[in-house]
């Protein structure tokens, strides 16, 4: 039996992406009104430090402290009982059907900002970073690209989720601007020394990144059965990367400077409970794992994934599309994996997917893929070509999901290259 579609008060477009089925978490000021705890619907960013001023989350025991923070850190610490209580008692006042805060109009101007006239910051304080190499299709167009087109995928890929740890201090929240990084690279592949100086191979990579929203023990791991206890949702995640410098510095350890210089991410959280509708089976894994990483139930999401460029002057255009669901693996076998050496992970850690990519040349998520190491540009509406990113450049990712009508959304999260 399907339940009743639900409805705002506050006016929100078929196609926004913070409707009430969203409700994401995040952190915004204004002039005059300093970083602080919020959530969307519609167009508008909400307040809640003031709500819970006005006593509107009773009887939860709610106090305006909890939000008048610069982070969710620490209402991500509360646990996902009581969080899932206050988010469902957001649903509950924006509803239609419910009159407590909808008729109260002279608190709206003080609750509700339009989404353009705040500053969104930083959501998490971020103390760990993890950047996955999940997508089958996206390991194999490099392996096959980069080294033998008949043995793409190393050995190891189809046993263990692979990984490395990045930069935490380097994360940043949408529209930050992106200088171009310096390193050491090769002007030409047969080049026996390198040179120094600004990358020409500027990337982007497409991906998700769940954010860690309870504290494991050094020492202990969290399995893949109860893993999704330590999720507390899920950002867009734009993995910045320098191919020339990544070609050079990568054998025998991986990236470093290649990639450490920024990541950016979405200034909304989605929670787990509101993408929970969205769940899909993922890929077959046509290799037997070993017993820790043998996951039960749908753990993949049916989320599609967009970027965009926006040329200095000119407008944005797609230039790719593709699904969440394609990981091969899964959000619980990354976790599983991280943790089975006794490594802990701390509420705000942030674990990226690795680019996400999808079987067709369009459905790919970095521009090392779609021109094919720049052997094979791809044309903009404004005449011009692109091997990689140029400065002036602006990357524009978004993700939503959409089932029975209700859509759910990240927003975007974007940046600027400049010189």
């Amino acid at each position: 039996m399907k339940s009743s579609p639900l409805t705002s008060w506050v006016d929100v477009s078929e196609d926004s992406d913070f409707s009430i089925y969203n409700i994401p978490f995040g952190v915004f000021k204004t002039d005059t009104v300093p970083a602080r705890c919020c959530t969307a619907i519609g167009d508008y960013v909400v307040d809640l430090v003031v709500l819970a001023e006005h006593g509107y989350f009773n009887p939860i025991p709610v106090s305006p402290l909890l939000f008048r923070r610069d982070s969710l850190n620490y209402f991500v610490s509360m646990g996902k009982d009581y969080t899932s209580l206050v988010r469902d008692r957001l649903i509950e006042l924006f509803s239609i059907n419910h009159h407590d805060l909808q008729d109260n109009i002279d608190l709206h101007p003080f609750v509700l900002y339009k989404r353009d006239s705040v500053t969104m910051m930083l959501p998490m304080k971020v103390g760990n970073y993890t950047d996955f190499y999940s997508s089958k299709e996206h390991a194999t167009n490099l392996g096959a690209m980069l080294r033998d087109p008949n043995n793409a995928l190393l050995p190891n890929w189809k046993h263990l989720p692979v990984a490395y740890h990045g930069r935490a201090s380097s994360i940043a929240v949408s529209g930050t601007p992106v200088k171009r990084p310096q390193g050491q690279f090769k002007k030409n592949k047969d080049d026996t020394t390198p040179t120094f100086g600004p990358t020409q191979a500027l990337d982007y990579e497409l991906e998700l990144a769940f954010v860690i929203g309870k504290d494991s023990n050094l020492g202990e791991t969290v399995s893949v059965d109860n893993a999704e206890d330590y999720i507390f949702g899920f950002l867009l995640f734009n993995d910045w990367s320098a191919r020339d410098i990544q070609s050079w510095e990568y054998v025998p350890l991986g990236p470093f400077l290649s990639k450490n210089f920024m990541s950016s991410v979405s200034p909304w959280i989605v929670t787990m409970e509101a993408l929970a509708p969205y769940r899909t089976q993922g890929p077959v894994q046509d290799v037997q794992v070993l017993p820790y990483l043998q996951s039960k139930g749908n753990h993949n999401y049916d989320i599609e994934l967009e970027v965009e460029l926006k040329p200095e002057g000119g407008s944005a255009e797609r230039i790719s599309r593709t699904n969440f669901k394609h990981m091969y693996w899964n959000i619980c076998q990354q976790l599983a994996h991280h943790t089975v050496n006794g490594c802990n992970v701390n509420i705000g850690d942030i674990m990226a997917s690795g680019t996400i990519s999808g079987p067709t040349p369009d459905s790919v998520g970095c521009l090392l893929e779609r021109t094919r190491n720049g052997q094979e540009p791809i044309a903009l509406k404004n005449g011009s070509t692109r091997k990689f990113l140029e400065d002036g450049d602006t990357v524009i990712m978004k993700g939503f999901a959409v089932k029975e009508g209700k859509r759910v959304g990240f927003g975007s999260v974007e940046g600027k290259v400049i010189p």
